[in-house]
């Protein structure tokens, strides 16, 4: 998609200088710019905390025994 955007002079040819000293386009460098402003701004993911009633597991399994667990009755 094109659009216009009217920025700074000054701010344009710093863009500019910076894309041909690292062998990229204008766009490139906007572009480059525009995505990491908005990872930036999202917010990181947090893991709801969800409390349980009881005692946790009742054994301490091993892995092999959680594997031996889960693919009971399938295959051979």
């Amino acid at each position: 998609m094109k659009t216009t955007v009217e920025i700074p002079d000054a701010l344009f040819k710093e863009a500019k200088r910076y894309a041909a000293k690292h062998d990229l386009t204008f766009r490139e460098v906007v572009e480059t710019g525009l995505r990491q402003v908005l990872v930036e701004k999202r917010k990181p993911f947090r893991l709801k905390r969800v409390p349980f009633k009881g005692d946790g597991m009742v054994k301490d399994f091993t892995w092999d025994e959680i594997r031996d667990i889960l693919y009971e009755g399938r295959g051979s």
